[in-house]
């Protein structure tokens, strides 16, 4: 017999607005519907708590006609919602150390100042970078209102009983929460890409860009000094291609358009402000003379602000920003100047005119006018964003381009046939392609319509490094990478224009844009190294990154996990990482490596601060990207407090990663990465046997779980599959773990662990490596979060989906022995009573929202059932579709 856990101390939070919700559900659905959500609630919650048996006691379900399920599930849904927002404020989802004052602290225990780290930093680049992938299942009406809840929460912990505008909180509160139950929670249209972008958008104008200067502030007052400019900003949205029809040159410049236009928007309403402020007279201060030089030139020659030099020369600072807004977007500001300006160049010009102001203000007494407030936030401001805001990376299929170059050589008649070619024949030909900066297309040539698309964003990239700076794209991601020709291929395309210059005499070829080869299956992890290294052995090549000073690889979580299974996929990319190297010491080059993580563990999700410190010695040294993607970017980053958390925490885990001396022995590591070996290879021939070699899996898959109506849901503009084939290795990781996730299996989390660690035997070596190896303990603390979120008894429920019993229950039964097996191999490894006891704040959380789960599953298995046995009823679409969105949002991280 298991010993007794906790009880479950609830937030305050989550009671208080659990109870408006309620009454919001009373008032606008009825009186009716709020007994019948309170009773299933009740017995819901009893059937957890063990006070009622798990069958044979009314679930209450039955009673429900369709418009009641659509509203109670709706009303459950909400509830998850603002229980994550109320655990969010708590700081559930924050960790002990994951900020950079921390890190600093630890840090100087081993002997490392702040000014090591801060010489770290100069060289340092890390990057979150928001991708489009669609598993953010709510609307952003819904996120929006949410948002605006946290808010007044915020203030009514300050004591405030009214809001600014004079109205209660708790019924501003409660009006917010009524206009959550009336507001559409599923989208009618299918995103399209400009939706995407907007969505981003809102983030970066909304959260990021007042946040990153904030942040930066802190780090200098911790650090002693001013720290370099190394945490920015990435994108994907309007670059990646991959699959994706609808991304062309138009959203591309669409993205980099709209980015632009919000950041000097942004600096505009900066400049404002701090136009009101600095109303420093020349009767009582000295004015340097770079500050009269600026007032001079605005033009403002009003009498009122003839004593004001700052003032006037913000006024024309702000013309200049505001010439150069109608230059790059083509419409005159919203808030357009009185003045005459020059636009600016670029960036630069205009940071160098408020750094002569602040250093103007720093003349004057202590110079505390000149290192602080809003200038020096808007200083930063510019430093890091520039006209451009974000990073923007554009990706496609390496499949792709080959077809693209092969057009564009059998065309220009220098060779008829590429595509017949053999990997040496093909390096031999580009290199000497780029060898010149001889273009091989033609406007007069009557291109395909995917050679004249590739072309266009190409051109359409080189236009934007002309209009925004090099700083807009910096990165081209191949998918699919398999070989240095395809690396190659992308260097062809950017030639064509002009973003490849061939090397002059014995200098190094200039490319601004890099080619990055994301490395995706397991085999195609395993090849890594000797394609770098045969990489860089091109003369050429090595000339280029090593006058660029680093190189970027990127190592793919989810098409990994999906080909051999969660723990042999996290053990390939380490071994990648630690493989790659001593190829890029050999080259001079500084490895930097993008981590394609998404929000689910199934795809290399999790905490990014134990991710990121649980990587290899040696791997990361200041450089990381990290995707941030659907759901995961409205939990991290939906409020400006915990963006700034989990910035920290991405920040604060580089650092130690970075700096922190190794904590293994060379022998306790050798015995380690011996070991992983072993359990990896263990957990594919399971993982495998299971997903690809058992006869009917493909149908039990996509019969047992509600994969065909997630493909239906409005949540991204992508096609779920990359082929109109049902395979399994054609289907998008997104899918494959959302569908998953929606049943509550959440295989990919997990299966093929327990039996790995089942028949490697050494359970003393097990308990050392969960005691001593940050790789193994974040992989079981993953692993363990899935299994507790995960629940056999209620995905049995599905198993009459499957047509194919005779089939089906053999595949289900081999499941269930696969999570028993890892929950036990869990719990002896890591010398646990019961899952998450020793992430009691974690175990919680879930236990909390776990009754609140059972019955959408109960609700949406039927919902199923009539809509695949024919039934038409619209209602019944939208019931699974609600169902859906009301389990994303409990599970959080499900896709």
């Amino acid at each position: 017999m298991s010993p007794m856990r906790p009880a479950i101390t609830q937030n305050p939070d989550i009671r208080y607005l659990g109870r408006l919700l309620g009454d919001v559900i009373r008032v606008y659905g009825g009186e009716r519907l709020f007994k019948q959500t309170e009773y299933i609630r009740s017995a819901s919650v009893d059937r957890a708590r063990g006070v009622a048996p798990a069958e044979g006691v009314d679930s209450g379900l039955d009673a429900l006609t369709l418009d009641d399920t659509l509203a109670f599930v709706r009303g459950f849904m909400l509830f998850s919602m603002l229980a994550n927002l109320a655990e969010d404020r708590q700081g559930v989802a924050a960790e002990p150390g994951a900020d950079v004052a921390s890190a600093t602290a630890k840090l100087s225990e081993h002997g490392v100042s702040p000014s090591d780290i801060v010489k770290l930093l100069e060289t340092a680049l890390v990057v979150p970078v928001l991708t489009a992938h669609p598993t953010e299942v709510r609307r952003k009406s819904m996120i929006d209102h949410r948002n605006v809840i946290s808010d007044l929460m915020a203030l009514r912990d300050t004591g405030a009983r009214e809001t600014d505008h004079g109205e209660p909180i708790d019924e501003a509160i409660s009006r917010q929460i009524a206009l959550l139950w009336q507001t559409r929670p599923l989208r009618r249209e299918r995103l399209f890409v400009r939706d995407e972008i907007d969505n981003a958008l809102s983030y970066f104008r909304d959260i990021f860009m007042p946040v990153l200067p904030s942040l930066y502030a802190r780090w200098d007052r911790v650090l002693g000094q001013r720290v370099p400019n190394f945490l920015r900003l990435g994108t994907w949205i309007g670059g990646d291609r991959d699959g994706n029809p609808f991304v062309q040159a138009e959203q591309l410049r669409t993205a980099l358009g709209r980015a632009s236009g919000s950041t000097l928007r942004f600096y505009m309403d900066a400049l404002h402000e701090l136009g009101a402020q600095l109303s420093i007279s020349s009767e009582l201060a000295a004015i340097p003379a770079g500050v009269r030089d600026l007032a001079a030139a605005s033009g403002d020659e009003a009498a009122s602000r003839r004593d004001e030099p700052y003032r006037r020369a913000v006024a024309g600072i702000y013309a200049r920003v505001a010439a150069t807004y109608e230059q790059l977007i083509g419409t005159p500001p919203p808030r357009p100047s009185r003045l005459a300006g020059e636009p600016y160049a670029d960036a630069g010009e205009l940071r160098a005119d408020l750094a002569t102001l602040g250093r103007g203000l720093a003349v004057e007494g202590n110079g505390a006018l000149g290192s602080g407030g809003g200038l020096a936030r808007l200083i930063r401001a510019v430093e890091l964003f520039g006209f451009h805001l974000a990073t923007l990376d554009m990706r496609q299929n390496s499949a792709v381009h080959e077809r693209v170059v092969a057009e564009l050589l059998k065309v220009a008649g220098v060779e008829p046939d590429y595509l017949a070619l053999d990997e040496e024949a093909r390096v031999a030909l580009m290199r000497r392609e780029l060898a010149t900066n001889r273009p091989l297309g033609s406007r007069f040539a009557d291109w395909s319509e995917e050679t004249a698309t590739e072309l266009g964003i190409v051109e359409a990239a080189a236009e934007a490094h002309r209009r925004y700076g090099a700083a807009c794209i910096r990165h081209y991601l191949i998918s699919k990478a398999e070989s240095v020709s395809d690396m190659l291929e992308v260097n062809i395309l950017l030639k064509e224009a002009g973003l490849w210059r061939a090397a002059q005499g014995e200098g190094a070829p200039h490319a601004p844009i890099m080619a990055v080869p994301l490395f995706e299956t397991i085999a195609d992890l395993e090849k890594a190294p000797a394609i770098m290294r045969d990489y860089f052995a091109l003369p050429e090549i090595g000339a280029l990154v090593r006058a660029r000073g680093h190189q970027e690889v990127m190592i793919g979580y989810s098409d990994s996990n999906k080909d051999g299974g969660y723990l042999t996929s996290t053990w390939g990319l380490y071994e990648a990482s630690l493989a790659l190297t001593p190829v890029f010491e050999e080259a001079g080059v500084a490895m930097q490596l993008f981590h394609g993580r998404g929000g689910a563990v199934g795809r290399g999700g999790g905490s990014s601060f134990a991710a990121i410190q649980a990587q290899p010695p040696g791997t990361v040294q200041g450089r990381i990207r990290i995707t941030e993607q659907g759901e995961v970017i409205a939990a991290k980053y939906g409020t400006l407090e915990s963006a700034r958390t989990n910035l920290e925490a991405v920040t604060s885990a580089a650092l130690l990663a970075s700096l922190e001396p190794e904590r293994l022995s060379p022998a306790d590591n050798e015995r380690f990465t011996q070991a992983m070996t072993s359990i990896s290879g263990l957990a594919f021939e399971a993982y495998r046997g299971l997903v690809y070699e058992t006869k009917g899996f493909r149908e039990f898959f996509r019969e047992l779980t509600p994969i065909q109506e997630i493909s239906g849901l409005k949540i991204g503009s992508r096609p779920a599959s990359r082929t109109k084939s049902n395979r399994i290795e054609d289907l998008r990781a997104i899918p494959w773990v959302f569908s998953w996730a929606q049943a509550r299996v959440m295989l990919p989390g997990w299966y093929g662990v327990g039996q790995a660690l089942r028949d490697f035997g050494d359970d003393a070596l097990l308990k050392d490596m969960a005691q001593a190896w940050p790789f193994f303990r974040a992989s079981m603390a993953n692993m363990e979060m899935v299994l507790a979120k995960s629940d056999l008894e209620i995905a049995a429920k599905y198993l009459p989906l499957v047509s194919d019993r005779a089939v089906g229950d053999p595949i289900f039964e081999r499941i269930r022995e696969g999570w028993n097996l890892a929950h036990d191999q869990l719990l002896a490894a890591t010398g646990q009573t019961h899952l998450l006891a020793d992430s009691p704040a974690l175990d919680a959380s879930i236990r909390l929202r776990l009754p609140y789960i059972e019955p959408l599953n109960l609700l949406q298995v039927e919902l199923l059932k009539r809509h695949r046995a024919g039934e038409t009823d619209p209602r019944i679409r939208e019931g699974i579709e609600l169902s859906i969105n009301a389990i994303a949002t409990a599970l959080r991280n499900s896709g």
